[in-house]
């Protein structure tokens, strides 16, 4: 039998199909995707989930014309498929692939480049005002789903979009999940509308009854409609989104692809803001993931017939280091207690919820809420901390500043998959947090060089009175140079290696001269935060075995700077290395350049390793590093190019 999936090969393609054909197609696409993404990995049961919407969307916009905003992105799988993508779904998430969000640059049916919660109505007005402004002509439809409505931006967003005076269809794609379990009143509330049948069935015997009045019973039925004694008012008082002044349609059934066409014909008809609460089921389809879908939120390639991830375990990573200290940490302190952002699984925070329910909250896609109610708690004598991935604690940068800093609490942010992420691409990859954190007065920021020292960190942290971050990586905790292990000291470094002497030297010990030698213009000092010790380390051996003479220091506080030990390091070494996983502009290595300005240093050379000032897209790690020129051999040549270029 031929694939009906064969025949869609460009944008609107899926109206050529025959309507009783839906279903099959339906099937089809579903297959498809488990198939692809067990191999490539990606985000699967959001996809499975959102395929008959989506098809439903499609049949009833005009791509590339018409305009689709979809919030986060990741269930944008089946519009992919839609618009002539499907023969690249085999380089999913790979380097120079195809994405797993939507991406301009990709295709022009897709409209707005996404991967972080609660933009897509926000975005979807500015169209809509962009639309009318120009004159043009065109339908402009927002997709959220009910995690993302519990961020403060889509309220935001709700209470200007009440003021429309023009059409925009909001879809909001309720499947009762964001990553994990949905938290908090917006879930109650959906949840009441969900079970809320006698509603729509007392709606359609009024309006059936009405309409068979001759004459008259249309018109009644169309002053209802307009009156804020409606019918809704009379069944479910105070509907939130008809109360916000929104023209509210639902629950539809999500995988009824006839009553998701009807709903959304008859929003395009209103000259206002519509939402269109739709109930989808996520996973669907394929069974483990119908089972758990938080399991298969985003996984790696896995057996279809078991749904067993193929990849072996990579060992312990800083998340179960995170994860298993917290708890060690949390028993031997009542007033400890920690935040997340509907992320307990991804944080390593899922055994605190179960083991100190009083004490573990997670307040939902809301991380601006997260910082300031850790703040809150703060102030009445907790110990917060807030675990919140990189790339996600961008969005709280005001509350950071603002709720935390200024008022000097001790807060611990740790600040998970710091650095390059991979797979998700520009939206993810955490490589801002250094240059957006550095500069906050009385914040401080620290960074381990394995699996020990980050748990030093988190007990370090948990006793510091005032705000401290702590950034780590993505993946395996590295277990090498175990044998370095000074005890953390507030604004001190670890120097791990002096001129080819592998040894472990306080900081305050450090002579000005070492090695019996004075300044010397060829002495190579690396300064490595974090992640990048590791590749220091690498460096360094390689430096040596050519008869360099280099010092390896593990920066640790990256904010305050060690600036008594790089008074002293001027004095004996004139070739500075900085190495940091983190954009250049505003990183450590920036600010290591200012210091040596701002104290005349001028017999120091430096060199600065660091990532490149742009958005890096998405791919393997390891490939993304060797593409960057950021893997340690590449690193290596590119140190001995500049030192040798006198």
């Amino acid at each position: 039998m031929s694939q009906i999936l064969d025949n869609i090969n460009q944008a609107n393609d899926i109206k050529k199909i025959n309507p009783s054909d839906y279903k099959r197609l339906a099937e089809e696409i579903r297959k498809f995707l488990v198939q692809n993404i067990s191999k490539t990995g990606g985000h699967l049961a959001s996809n499975l989930g959102a395929v008959e919407l989506t098809m439903a969307l499609h049949l009833c916009m005009d791509f590339p014309k018409d305009k689709l905003v979809w919030d986060v992105g990741h269930q944008a799988y089946t519009h992919k498929l839609l618009t002539g993508r499907k023969n690249e779904f085999n380089t999913l998430r790979t380097f120079e692939g195809l994405s797993g969000f939507p991406k301009k640059k990709e295709s022009n049916c897709d409209s707005f480049d996404t991967g972080h919660s609660s933009t897509s109505i926000s975005a979807a007005m500015g169209l809509v005002k962009a639309r009318d402004i120009n004159g043009d002509n065109y339908r402009v439809t927002a997709v959220i789903g009910d995690g993302a409505l519990s961020g403060g931006l889509a309220f935001e967003a709700l209470n200007n979009a009440a003021r429309l005076n023009s059409n925009l269809m909001i879809v909001l794609n309720d499947n009762n999940m964001s990553i994990s379990e949905n938290v908090g009143g917006m879930a109650n509330y959906l949840g009441q509308l969900r079970t809320d049948v006698k509603y729509n069935r007392f709606k359609d015997s009024v309006e059936k009854a009405l309409n068979t009045i001759p004459g008259i019973g249309s018109v009644i039925m169309d002053k209802l409609r307009k009156s804020k004694d409606s019918i809704k008012r009379l069944v479910i008082p105070g509907m939130l989104f008809e109360d916000m002044g929104l023209t509210y349609i639902g629950p539809i059934d999500g995988h009824n692809i006839n009553e998701l066409t009807t709903a959304f014909a008859s929003a395009a008809k209103v000259k206002e803001a519509v939402l269109v609460h739709v109930i989808t089921k996520k996973g669907r389809g394929y069974k483990p993931a119908e089972l758990n879908p938080s399991r298969y939120h985003g996984v790696e390639s896995f057996d279809i017939k078991t749904g067993k991830n193929n990849v072996e375990k990579i060992g312990v990573t800083y998340t179960d280091v995170f994860s298993d200290t917290i708890m060690e940490l949390a028993e031997k302190n009542d007033n400890l207690v920690a935040i997340t952002a509907a992320m307990p699984s991804g944080t390593g925070l899922n055994k605190f919820m179960r083991q100190y329910p009083d004490r573990f909250f997670d307040v939902g896609i809301a991380e601006e809420h997260a910082v300031t109610y850790a703040a809150g708690l703060a102030s009445g004598g907790m110990k917060p901390v807030v675990a919140i991935y990189s790339t996600f604690l961008q969005r709280a940068y005001d509350q950071i500043l603002h709720d935390v800093c200024i008022n000097k609490l001790p807060v611990v942010f740790a600040i998970d998959r710091a650095g390059l992420v991979g797979s998700d691409g520009e939206t993810h990859q955490g490589i801002f947090d250094i240059s957006f954190l550095s500069h906050i007065p009385s914040m401080t920021l620290i960074a381990p060089k394995n699996k020990q020292e980050f748990k030093d960190m988190l007990i370090f942290a948990s006793q510091f009175n005032g705000p401290i971050a702590i950034r780590y990586p993505r993946g395996r905790a590295y277990e090498g140079l175990t044998e370095y292990n000074t005890p953390i000291e507030y604004g001190k470094s670890e120097i791990l290696n002096i001129n080819g002497q592998e040894k472990t030297v306080p900081v305050h010990s450090i002579k000005p001269v070492e090695s019996g030698s004075s300044f010397s213009a060829d002495h190579i000092v690396i300064l490595a935060v974090g992640s990048m010790v590791e590749t220091g380390y690498q460096v360094m051996t390689k430096l040596i075995s050519m008869g360099k003479e280099v010092t390896l220091v593990n920066v640790r506080f990256i904010k305050p700077m060690d600036e008594e030990l790089l008074h002293r390091l001027s004095k004996s070494h004139g070739i500075w290395i900085t190495m940091e996983e983190n954009v250049k502009s505003g990183g450590y290595g920036e600010r290591v350049a200012g210091f040596l300005m701002e104290h005349n240093y001028r017999q120091i050379r430096m060199i600065n390793i660091s990532l490149p000032d742009q958005f890096i897209e998405q791919g393997d790690v390891a490939v993304l590093k060797e593409k960057l020129g950021f893997d340690a051999p590449s690193i290596l040549e590119n140190i001995i190019t500049k030192i040798e270029d006198k």
